[in-house]
């Protein structure tokens, strides 16, 4: 169907161009799919077991293997969240993989694992970058910045705000 620019018509007209959200977004299946599928039950192979094959695939996706034992865990995990019967359950240490209305979420008993997690949720939900330092040098508190604009700088203008003011104002006064 040839979509027409016009009066009423709500199709936007292809354009052939995909943007970078969407290029993202089926990198990101991709990547997961292709970790999720580095285990073949049919052919009963695993990518996992061989070195230099887990190497090639590491880098075909650019990326460093750091994770180390921990990459089986977390893909099995994966694996049952999604609904594999062959996988072993989430690992179980500080974060583990859950189904949460059929979607996998990461969950973390432990201090480091429950504040990774939260991180993770926040970057997704796009509320990082309303964590804020106080600017105040003998302050440096941590905040998250509520106001509609993201414009917030201070912690508390009571306090920092109010002392940074008085500061710059007497400094302005000073040679009056």
């Amino acid at each position: 169907m040839q979509v027409i620019s016009g009066q009423g018509n709500r199709y936007r007209a292809y354009s052939g161009v995909v943007s970078t959200a969407e290029v993202s977004a089926a990198h990101d299946v991709e990547l997961v799919l292709e970790f999720l599928n580095t285990v073949d039950v049919e052919q009963g192979t695993d990518v996992l077991d061989d070195p230099v094959t887990w190497h090639a695939w590491l880098g075909r996706h650019q990326l460093d293997d750091e994770d180390g034992p921990l990459v089986r865990a977390v893909r099995d995990g994966l694996r049952s969240t999604v609904g594999a019967t062959q996988a072993s359950a989430p690992p179980t240490g500080s974060a583990r993989v859950e189904v949460v209305n059929g979607l996998p979420t990461l969950v973390a008993t432990a201090v480091t694992g429950a504040v990774l997690a939260a991180a993770t949720r926040m970057a997704v939900r796009g509320d990082w970058a309303r964590l804020k330092i106080c600017p105040a040098d003998e302050c440096q508190w941590a905040f998250f910045d509520r106001s509609r604009n993201r414009s917030r700088t201070w912690c508390s203008m009571s306090v920092c705000g109010n002392r940074e003011k008085a500061r710059a104002w007497r400094e302005r006064t000073k040679n009056n």
